[in-house]
């Protein structure tokens, strides 16, 4: 018996549409990384980009369990003496780019390398309603049925 191994031209790719709106972050995070990677494909090499493409929109609607949106603190320092900066995750949502908690959330699910940067170009959000992928007529992927957790009900 011989292990089965994808060549890159038998490659087929989707085009998956997520609406964020009432999602949980982090169970959100994890279906998306599954698709991107190409997990739930039955002919997955983990050596090549097989996953399929996600639109992602109403990024500035996505829900966290707990105290998360106060005491969840994001740092980064600017390299000068004195320069660590802090925002709170409530901020980063309320803020100029709320997209970019997904991306990452996302990012930080997939393998680091060239491997997860050529897998994060497949990967499209949008803080609201709308998306230019029409195009493309991508496949409602309905997270929030898939698991009654998935959903933060207010």
């Amino acid at each position: 018996m011989r292990t089965f191994s994808l060549r890159s031209e038998q490659i087929k790719k989707n085009w998956f549409l997520v609406d964020a709106k009432n999602l949980i972050l982090g169970r959100l995070s994890a279906v998306v990384a599954i698709y991107l990677r190409g997990k739930h494909k039955a002919e997955f090499t983990p050596s090549l980009d097989c996953g399929d493409y996600v639109i992602v929109i109403n990024a500035e609607k996505v829900q966290v369990t707990g105290n998360k949106l106060n005491d969840h603190v994001f740092y980064w320092h600017s390299g000068y003496p004195g320069g660590i900066k802090q925002r709170t995750l409530k901020e980063r949502l309320v803020g100029k780019f709320p997209e970019r908690v997904i991306q990452k959330s996302v990012e930080r699910m997939l393998p680091r390398g060239p491997l997860g940067s050529q897998i994060m170009k497949n990967l499209k959000i949008y803080a609201g309603e709308t998306h230019p992928h029409i195009a493309q007529q991508p496949q409602f992927l309905d997270i929030a049925a898939m698991n009654e957790k998935n959903t933060k009900r207010s």
